[in-house]
């Protein structure tokens, strides 16, 4: 228990991982990867996930012994929670990044509104993954980040066209009109977005949307697209949502060969 009451339970951290009911996802490169976080439970989970997955991991159990491990240095990524005892999350990077360190990070927190988000950012963090998550994605938006040139801006918003997805304020519109989207729905045309222009067939939008390493012979993929299509193409002259027969789905702006 932390102070002020505060405990983590293990349904909070992470989403159904699904991963023994197919194919493992293709494996990333190694990295060596320290994981700071106060609950052992969690940091378990995450240790034992990590390492499952070919990584290097450390363990630092509070705010000051993540500090004092972290500006050693030699790690490709920091997991790091909000809530830290002796040092909190956003004191410990705001230190390293004062200090020069550039190792990107990743804060990992149950709290989810749009200013713990964007202090997160702000005080130095390349992204934020809100409790509970899928294991996929943790290991997705670690790569991303493990990838991205050190000092390179955060993408906080997507634009394809006229439509804009702000993902701190998990909002979207179009020409300027709000357009409300449900969990799902936002998912999908941020996977969609993201990769502007290309086709995104249905085993990818099930194992980035759905964590899905399976086909689980649905409709779910295309029920999704015909509300989406209705949400963002009714009433505009230009469809942004395209039909790819015998491949998949694809966002672009104007009705092109594929």
């Amino acid at each position: 228990m932390m102070p002020g009451g505060r405990s983590h339970q293990p349904h909070q951290l992470h989403g159904d991982r699904r991963l023994a009911a197919g194919p493992a996802p293709a494996k990333m490169v190694p990295m060596h990867i320290l994981v700071i976080e106060d609950d052992a439970e969690a940091a378990d989970y995450l240790v034992k996930g990590l390492k499952e997955s070919g990584h290097g991991v450390a363990w630092a159990k509070d705010g000051r012994d993540g500090l004092i491990q972290a500006a050693q240095g030699g790690f490709d990524v920091l997991i790091v929670d909000r809530m830290l005892p002796g040092l909190d999350g956003l004191s410990l990077v705001q230190h390293l990044r004062a200090t020069g360190d550039a190792t990107p990070v990743l804060f990992l927190s149950a709290l989810g509104e749009v200013d713990d988000r964007v202090r997160g950012l702000r005080a130095g963090g390349d992204d934020y993954l809100v409790k509970p998550f899928a294991f996929a994605e943790l290991l997705a938006r670690i790569e991303a980040v493990a990838r991205r040139p050190k000092g390179a801006p955060v993408t906080t918003t997507l634009k394809v066209a006229d439509l804009e997805l702000d993902l701190l304020r998990r909002t979207a519109s179009r020409g300027g009109k709000q357009i409300d989207l449900q969990s799902k729905e936002f998912q999908l045309l941020e996977a969609l977005m993201r990769h502007p222009g290309q086709v995104m067939t249905r085993t990818m939008l099930l194992e980035k949307v759905w964590d899905y390493h399976f086909d689980p012979q649905t409709n779910v993929i295309d029920v999704h697209i015909s509300r989406l299509r209705q949400k963002i193409d009714r009433g505009f002259d230009e469809p942004l949502i395209h039909t790819v027969r015998g491949a998949g789905y694809c966002l672009r702006a104007s009705e092109t060969a594929a």
